[in-house]
C-alpha cells in the first residue's frame, strides 16, 4: 500500500443503500489504519470532501491515518462547492494540481 493514492470520490463505498455504503467506508478506512503499510496519500473530491467531516464515522480513521503520516488532501473545489470548508476534521484543501502530481508518483486506487 505505501506507494499507492487512494482516491475518495463519495462518501460512500459502493452503489445501493446510502448507509450501508457509509459503514462500508468506515470498514475500509477502520482495516487500512490497522495495516503495516499505509498508502502515500489519500485524495477526496467530489462528494468523498464529506468523509473528511465528522458527518462521516470513516472522518475518525482516516484522521488517524493522517497523524501515522498519511497526506490527506480534499479538493478545493468540491469543498467549496459543498460548502465544508469550516466542517473538515481531517486532511487539508488543494487542488487537482497536487492529485496529478500524486499520480505520477504512485498507483492510484480509487474507491467509489
Amino acid at each position: 500500500m505505501k506507494n499507492k493514492v487512494i482516491l475518495v470520490s463519495s462518501d460512500q463505498l459502493g452503489k445501493g443503500d446510502k448507509e450501508l455504503g457509509e459503514g462500508v467506508l468506515e470498514t475500509f478506512f477502520t482495516l487500512l489504519k490497522q495495516r503495516e503499510e499505509l498508502p502515500a496519500a489519500i485524495f477526496c473530491m467530489n462528494s468523498g470532501v464529506f468523509a473528511l467531516t465528522e458527518q462521516s464515522f470513516a472522518s475518525v480513521h482516516i484522521k488517524e491515518l493522517e497523524e501515522k503520516g498519511v497526506e490527506v488532501i480534499a479538493c478545493k473545489t468540491c469543498v467549496d462547492y459543498y460548502e465544508v470548508e469550516n466542517k473538515l476534521i481531517a486532511g487539508k484543501i488543494s487542488g487537482m494540481p497536487a492529485f496529478l502530481d500524486l499520480a505520477s508518483k504512485y498507483e492510484v486506487i480509487t474507491i467509489s
